[in-house]
C-alpha cells in the first residue's frame, strides 16, 4: 500500500450510472482537477488545498480524504457502497446463472 493510498476509498458518481473509486491522493487530485469550473466553490477549494497540502506532507492523508469526501457530499456525488453490489455477490448456492433448458 502506498503512503498516499487512503485507508478506505471514497466512491463518487462520476456520471449517470458510473461510480468511480477514489482510492488515493492522486485519484482525488485528478478528480478535483477535472471538476467543472462553473461548479467549483469554497468546499471544492478546501478539498483541493487539503489534497495539495497532503502531497507536501503538511496535513495527514486522512484529513485530505475527509476533505474530499466532504466535497463529494456537498456536491451530492458521494455514493454509499457499504452494501455489496449485485455483480460482486455472484450466484447463490444452487444457482448456475445459466439459461434454463
Amino acid at each position: 500500500m502506498s503512503e498516499r493510498t487512503f485507508e478506505s476509498p471514497v466512491f463518487v458518481r462520476a456520471a449517470e450510472g458510473l461510480i468511480q473509486e477514489i482510492a488515493c491522493l492522486e485519484d482525488a487530485c485528478d478528480f478535483l482537477h477535472e471538476w467543472p469550473k462553473h461548479r467549483r466553490g469554497a468546499i471544492y477549494e478546501t478539498a483541493t488545498r487539503a489534497c495539495h497540502s497532503a502531497f507536501d506532507g503538511l496535513v495527514p492523508l486522512k484529513a485530505a480524504r475527509d476533505a474530499f469526501a466532504g466535497f463529494a457530499r456537498s456536491a451530492k456525488i458521494l455514493e454509499d457502497v457499504s452494501m455489496a453490489m449485485p455483480w460482486m455477490t455472484g450466484a447463490k448456492a444452487g444457482e448456475t446463472g445459466g439459461v434454463a433448458a
